[in-house]
């Protein structure tokens, strides 16, 4: 299956995923762009959009080219309580970034928000709601095509976030930042779910291979948006294009340059590399520990 653009008008999230479309979203940037020397560790702000805005351009382009049909806004964390002044004019910076680079393809942008750092210690839901509503007022200006909350550790402060998002005409999708116990105030994932719903919504990390399997096992659950968060890379996202290019009915570009399923190794010189390139070994590989009796070190391939 070659590598393709693909054809037709820009269609907005819902019509694309009422279609049966699968949609794929982007990955990692805060970290990404930390490993690059763009983002300090610790602060975790976008000042990059502004200081490096080259550098986020290309991450943006390296998620379009790896697949990826939504462009998300690098604005994570970017609301008043963490940036001060500058947070009106990264939050434009970053929608005019994303825009460029989903123009050069048939991407969305949408236009992201995350939890407040003033949440856990007020609990001052007016307040927490005028954060979320002035870069609500940015995504509006610039014309996102729709909203994405994510990160959320406390369902309370998610569904604020969904109540504000929903105040614009644009579709709302929601990520909270839990495990199987819950949240941080020891809410349910259940019980999440169910005031996620009320607020208006409906409810739904790893090697390449991990991802593509992910994949699949998503669109069998019926997902058809698709993306991922920190740590996220492109690579990451190629994977998902490439498990579900029979769906799309086109490979992603980066195709050009992967062999899938590590089948490019069956021209390694080495007859144990060689063994690799193949689909069953990546999908029963066990994962490396780093200690010294797990499975990939006391019981080598070779």
């Amino acid at each position: 299956m070659a590598p393709a653009g693909r054809p037709g008008a820009k269609k907005g999230i819902l019509e694309r995923l009422e279609s049966g479309e699968v949609v794929i979203g982007d990955g990692s940037f805060l970290i990404t762009l930390e490993k690059r020397g763009y983002v300090k560790a610790g602060l975790w702000t976008p000042e990059a959009v502004i200081e490096h805005p080259d550098a986020v351009r290309q991450l943006h382009m390296e998620f379009l080219r790896a697949g990826s049909n939504v462009m998300q806004t690098f604005t994570f964390s970017a609301s008043e309580d963490n940036m001060e002044s500058k947070w009106e004019d990264v939050n434009a910076a970053a929608c005019d970034l994303a825009r460029e680079v989903a123009g050069k393809g048939d991407a969305l942008v949408a236009g992201g928000i995350c939890q407040t750092s003033i949440y856990k210690y007020q609990k001052d839901e007016a307040r927490i709601k005028k954060l979320f509503r002035q870069q609500l007022e940015v995504f509006a200006w610039k014309n996102v095509d729709f909203l994405i909350a994510e990160y959320f550790e406390h369902v309370e402060e998610a569904v604020w976030a969904v109540e504000v998002l929903k105040e614009s005409d644009r579709p709302v999708a929601v990520t909270m930042c839990i495990g199987p116990e819950g949240d941080m105030h020891d809410i349910t994932p259940g019980e999440c779910a169910v005031r996620l719903v009320k607020a208006g919504l409906e409810s739904r990390v790893a090697t390449r291979w991990d991802i593509q399997k992910y994949a699949r096992e998503a669109y069998n659950l019926g997902v058809r948006y698709i993306g991922g968060c920190c740590g996220f890379e492109p690579y990451h996202i190629r994977a998902i294009a490439e498990e579900l290019a029979p769906e799309r009915g086109f490979l992603p570009p980066a195709s050009e340059k992967h062999g899938s399923w590590g089948s490019g190794l069956d021209m390694h010189t080495k007859p144990w590399i060689r063994a690799r390139a193949r689909r069953e070994y990546w999908e029963n590989l066990l994962p490396a520990s780093g200690r010294p009796f797990c499975p990939s070190l006391s019981k080598p391939d070779f």
